[in-house]
Parts: C-alpha cells; sequence; structure tokens
C-alpha cells in the first residue's frame, strides 16, 4: 500500500497533520539534520531545525492534488475551531519555512515563508493545460535536498 493510500484511510485532517509531521522529523533526522521539537503545542509552528547554528521555525502541512492536474496544493493558513466557529490565521512574522508532504508524489518540499500565497500555494510538478508557465511554483526548486544547501546543510558522510 502507498503513502498515499495510507493517508486516504486517514480520514481526519489531526491524523493526517501528525503522519506528515512525523514523515518530515524523520526525513530531516536521517539527513542529520537536528530537530527540536515542542514541550505543548501552542506554538504557531510545530517544530524548530537547527543548521549550520541557526534556527529555522518549520511548520509541516500535507498538500494533496491540486483541481488543476499536474500539481499539488496546500494550505498557508492555520484554521482552529473555536466556540464561535472557524479561526483562520496566517504565519506571517511566525514561521520561517514550511515543510511540506505530498504523499500523491511521496516528496517533501522545504519552502520559505516569503514565497507562499496569503491562503494556499499550489506546487506544479506537470506543464500546465493552459501553457502557462510565468509565476509557477515548480516542485524541483521546493524539494527537500534542494533547500536545505542553501540554509547551510551540508549532506551527512
Amino acid at each position: 500500500m502507498s503513502r498515499f493510500e495510507q493517508y486516504d484511510r486517514l480520514e481526519e485532517p489531526q491524523k493526517r497533520g501528525q503522519a506528515t509531521e512525523a514523515i518530515v522529523k524523520a526525513e530531516l533526522v536521517t539527513r542529520g539534520v537536528p530537530v527540536l521539537v515542542l514541550e505543548y503545542d501552542n506554538e504557531p509552528y510545530d517544530f524548530v531545525m537547527e543548521i549550520d547554528g541557526w534556527f529555522h521555525r518549520v511548520q509541516s502541512k500535507t498538500a494533496f492534488e491540486a483541481t488543476t492536474s499536474g500539481a499539488v496544493r496546500f494550505r498557508t493558513r492555520s484554521v482552529r475551531t473555536k466556540s464561535s466557529g472557524y479561526e483562520r490565521e496566517g504565519y506571517e512574522g511566525k514561521i520561517d519555512l514550511f515543510a511540506v508532504f505530498a504523499p500523491i508524489r511521496e516528496e517533501i518540499y522545504l519552502i520559505p515563508i516569503e514565497d507562499v500565497g496569503e491562503t494556499q500555494m499550489t506546487i506544479r510538478y506537470a506543464a500546465a493545460g493552459n501553457g502557462n508557465t510565468k509565476r509557477v511554483n515548480w516542485y524541483e526548486e521546493y524539494l527537500l535536498d534542494e533547500v536545505l544547501p542553501s540554509l547551510g546543510w551540508n549532506p551527512v558522510g
């Protein structure tokens, strides 16, 4: 069974988020990146990673197939359930990076907060049907192993 099929079986968004966070942390640790976990769950970021003496606040997200083919999408806002309804809030100034796991592609993207839109981001892995190539977020630019070196990471061994 693929990870995508496993995610499909997780019906609650909270369980999908927990699975994404665990997968992302494991991938970082196997690359020799120290991961610091929070003692409680009240911060806007899920964990902190240390690279070359710098700390980066990271929010994990799960990306799923976008409504347009050849792309995945994830939300760039926090949604919390309150007694008065839903509360949506952005991450600007609260995190440094999104770590996004796309189960359908089995890929992890590391995206600086400055690169995302206000409510969502689409990452394209195939050309758009309409031929649009302007302002496209190509998956290759955000792959974990492509972005980590720009943060000062050197591969282990």
